[in-house]
């Protein structure tokens, strides 16, 4: 837990850089420093004019990591004249919190200074720990500011959420990254200047891409390949392999990130889009998705989306599982992409999953009525004089082996109806052959025993 301003970052003499890493040292200092996140920042956006104005309110920073959140935070409690109190929800608990708030009750009190207390990773408290702060920003003895990476929806209690206004924070893109990276390269007192580095468009490029929204990644990658050289060397190809090998995309498992890049394969899938399907696949892999977890989920695909418009995709996609569980990886990545791109492609239904959640909600909301005396089996006398299995029909000893007219359902379901075939891919037969057997139900003459003369 500290106190801090921008002021922490400092040079022990003009010219000389500081100890500390580059991307806390190219921190932002004004929004006209500060690249990205126009959408909130742009003129006439509510932030930017609190900001501007000094009036700081509590908020929550959503977003990835590198996206600015703690720099933010910094800003507004300088453009106020607030003091800056950061914790960390990682290594803090009630303790701390107290600890804070009593300073900032004795702030305001002792010179009627306000306090932002920021709280990193604000999502990692519990309930109790998030409640600890709520009649601290109600009577205003602090200004609250959260950030965090996942869903503030999911995480973050709605009393928290209440007292506290929501900015989303986007990845920065790779002309934003590119205009940090040479933020750092021209700086010469806070930044990489003085050292008349040579690095081409076309290694920022690179080093922007593989940085992946994140803004402090791209500055640790460009201080990296800056330790590699000497003064006034350039930054090739050559030192980049080196600082790019092994550098994962941006994925966070059990994450938001991780949740939407499996919601856009599916939905690619869905939508009978192969290439897209592959992309996300494979930005998945990329960013150290565990393969088993993506064919568990193709499996789920193939029920939900396909069904019985093809049924060869089950087969396939648990085929594909199989051959992935064998060979592991990287091998049996490839299998696991010949079933998403089959899946793709394959005539779509989703009438089995309407189907089956249909039938979920009528067990929900009715009575678990008897099974129908006919449709009982009769392994005792006693059984059969109860009238189980009497006027029972055997499909096989009729007309095209089906009892027309017959009722498998209890009573008070009779001629109720689940399923609705689609009219893609296998299903458009399956729904003519349901049709012809209710034609064949419609005129059958018995109406107490339908089928029976």
């Amino acid at each position: 837990m500290k106190q801090t301003s921008f002021d922490d970052v400092t040079e022990t003499a003009e010219g000389a850089l500081s100890s500390q890493p580059l991307a806390a040292r190219m921190r932002p200092r004004t929004l006209e420093d500060y690249i990205g996140q126009s959408h909130i920042l742009g003129p006439g956006k509510p932030l930017r004019d609190a900001i501007s104005r000094g009036l700081p309110h509590s908020m929550i920073l959503w977003g990835p990591p590198g996206t600015g959140k703690t720099t933010l935070a910094r800003m507004v409690a300088i453009a106020s004249d607030a003091s800056f109190e950061s914790i960390s929800a990682v290594l803090s608990g009630v303790k701390e919190i107290r600890a804070a708030v009593e300073r900032a009750r004795l702030r305001k009190q002792h010179n009627g200074q306000a306090t932002i207390l920021f709280v990193d990773e604000v999502h990692r408290f519990n309930k109790s720990q998030q409640d600890a702060f709520l009649p601290h920003i109600e009577d205003g003895t602090l200004i609250f500011v959260g950030a965090t990476t996942e869903n503030p929806s999911f995480e973050l209690n709605n009393a928290l959420l209440s007292r506290a206004r929501v900015y989303v924070l986007k990845s920065l893109t790779d002309a934003e990254l590119v205009e940090v990276l040479t933020q750092a390269c021209e700086d010469p007192l806070r930044g990489l200047g003085q050292r008349h580095l040579q690095i081409d468009d076309g290694a920022m490029d690179r080093l922007a891409v593989a940085a992946d929204g994140d803004a402090r990644k791209a500055l640790n990658l460009l201080e990296i390949a800056s330790d590699l050289v000497t003064d006034g060397d350039d930054i090739g190809d050559d030192i980049l392999e080196q600082v790019l090998l092994g550098s994962p995309r941006r994925f966070d498992k059990g994450g938001d990130l991780f949740y939407d890049q499996i919601s856009a394969l599916h939905k690619a899938v869905r939508g009978s889009s192969p290439d897209a399907a592959l992309y996300w696949l494979l930005r998945m892999l990329d960013g150290g998705c565990d393969p088993l977890y993506v064919a568990r989920r193709v499996v789920r695909m193939a029920s939900e989306d396909i069904g019985n418009a093809d049924p060869r995709c089950l087969q396939m996609a648990l085929s594909a599982w199989d051959a992935l569980t064998r060979l592991g990886s990287p091998e049996g990545e490839l299998v696991l992409a010949h079933a998403v791109i089959y899946l793709a492609c394959a005539p779509k239904s989703n009438a089995v999953y309407m189907a089956f959640n249909a039938a979920k909600a009528d067990l929900a909301r009715q009575p678990s009525h008897d099974v129908p005396l006919h449709l009982r089996n009769a392994p005792t006398a006693l059984m059969k004089d109860l009238d189980y299995g009497a006027q029972y029909r055997y499909a096989h000893d009729e007309e095209g082996a089906y009892a027309a007219g017959e009722n498998y359902f209890p009573e008070a379901l009779k001629n109720t109806q689940y399923y609705h075939p689609g009219d893609n891919g296998l299903e458009a037969k399956i729904s003519e052959k349901l049709n012809y057997l209710r034609q064949r139900d419609a005129n059958s003459a018995d109406k107490r025993y339908p089928g029976k003369s």
